[in-house]
């Protein structure tokens, strides 16, 4: 039988077929690394001088580009909550929206994309050279378990250490608003605190620790799986470097999106 006419039409649903099996693929080899990570992670033996490295490396050097961010966005969504508020004389909402929007959205997304075009690039980089280097082969040799002490270090790392940089960032982002609305827009101190307290409540925060913890989870484990699979030498190191930061940020902004829904839908 002469199957030539039948091979373009054979081609053409391999193709699709690689295109819908490619990424459930990509998520379970994803899903079975963060699985292998946690169980690894929370069994002896354990680097806790390597914990507080990275702790120090993910958390405070971080900190400066992450006050900027807060800052600088606080700053500019009270003067555009102004600005549009003056159309429907609805100025007085600048410092609920402020916290509002600082606290529940703005201040754990922006420092998580902040964190993460940060820390997974370099976990990647750091990782994926390793990996090219035979470095990672080398630790397998000597016994070391490569999870326990490369990757599960910098997954409590960053679980712990995204809940405390989002408090951070939303105190300054409050204070950015703060400040430019009474230094700028003429507001009083002392009532502008007072509806900011009034409007700051308890389960927008504790949201806001939620979903930093998920994007300190998916930043460890994207950093960490690109940079674990990498091959190709100094070209694949740079293709992982750039997965991690991309993946980084579309599973960040998929999983506030479903945190969203889920806790204020």
């Amino acid at each position: 039988m002469n199957d030539g006419p039948l091979s373009p039409l054979v081609r053409a649903f391999a193709a699709i077929g690689r295109l819908v099996i490619g990424p459930f693929s990509m998520i379970g080899r994803v899903t079975l690394f963060a699985f292998t990570t946690l169980i690894r992670a929370l069994t002896p033996p354990y680097y806790p001088a390597r914990f507080f490295a990275q702790l120090m490396e993910i958390g405070w050097y971080s900190l400066p580009v992450v006050g900027l961010t807060a800052i600088f966005t606080g700053s500019a969504l009270a003067q555009q909550i102004y600005t549009g508020g003056s159309r429907f004389d609805a100025s007085s909402t600048v410092p609920a929206i402020v916290v509002f929007g600082m606290v529940r959205e703005l201040g754990p997304v922006l420092c998580g994309l902040m964190v993460a075009g940060r820390v997974a690039s370099a976990m990647a980089a750091e990782l994926g050279t390793m990996r090219v280097t035979e470095q990672l082969d080398a630790l397998t040799t000597l016994r070391t378990d490569a999870f326990r002490y490369l990757i599960a270090p910098r997954l409590f790392a960053c679980v712990i250490a995204l809940p405390i940089m989002v408090l951070i960032a939303n105190t300054i982002g409050i204070m950015g608003g703060y400040l430019l609305a009474v230094y700028k827009l003429g507001f009083n101190p002392a009532s502008y605190l007072m509806s900011t307290r009034k409007y700051l409540q308890m389960d927008d925060v504790q949201m806001a620790l939620v979903k930093a913890a998920v994007f300190g989870f998916i930043i460890a484990i994207m950093g960490c799986y690109n940079g674990f699979r990498t091959a190709g030498g100094a070209a694949g190191v740079g293709k992982a470097t750039t997965d991690a930061v991309v993946s980084s940020f579309m599973l960040i902004l998929f999983s506030d999106l479903i945190i969203t829904i889920v806790a204020f839908g």
